[in-house]
């Protein structure tokens, strides 16, 4: 799928991981990224998943758990809108997801990126192109199956981001 979504298949802040994907195929940009991770994540020593950058933030490894988290999210709501469910999905309160993440490995973490991941590319190689454009309705907002996926490697590399300036500098 080499088709960005147009700004007229999503809603709110939805745009502001979205612009973040560079041009190219999205299942490839969702495998690079992998690689990335999996070459960071085998960078750190458990003190660095560990750390916080100040009071109140997350660990490094529930930044890591929280990219996951969400991503699962993502593509439950992609699947559901892909194959035509027109059910109204609700929003939810990402704080409520991060308790395990401190308390587990970096080996740990990353098994559980990988296997999101790859479940995320299985789930977007199998759809039928017509399923792309499917539109659905989350959180009060609407956006097509195409923009989660989008959204699932622009809040990536916002995370990324923020680790490798606020983490790893």
């Amino acid at each position: 799928m080499n088709q960005r979504p147009s700004e007229e298949e999503y809603s709110g802040d939805f745009g502001d991981y979205i612009r973040l994907v560079p041009e190219g195929n999205i299942i490839e940009i969702l495998l690079t990224q992998e690689k990335q991770m999996t070459v960071l994540l085998a960078s750190l020593t458990e003190s660095q998943g560990a750390y916080q950058y100040a009071e109140g933030k997350w660990t490094l490894k529930e930044v890591v758990g929280h990219i996951a988290d969400i991503e699962r999210i993502m593509t439950y709501r992609l699947l559901r809108f892909s194959r035509g469910d027109q059910t109204t999905l609700p929003g939810f309160d990402q704080e409520l997801f991060m308790p395990p993440f401190g308390s587990w490995t970096i080996g740990q973490l990353t098994e559980d990126y990988r296997a999101v991941r790859q479940s995320t590319i299985t789930l977007l190689r199998g759809l039928p192109a017509e399923a792309w454009s499917r539109r659905g309705k989350a959180s009060n907002l609407s956006i097509t199956a195409r923009a989660l996926a989008y959204v699932c490697a622009g809040h990536e590399l916002h995370h990324k981001a923020v680790i490798r300036n606020r983490y790893l500098s």
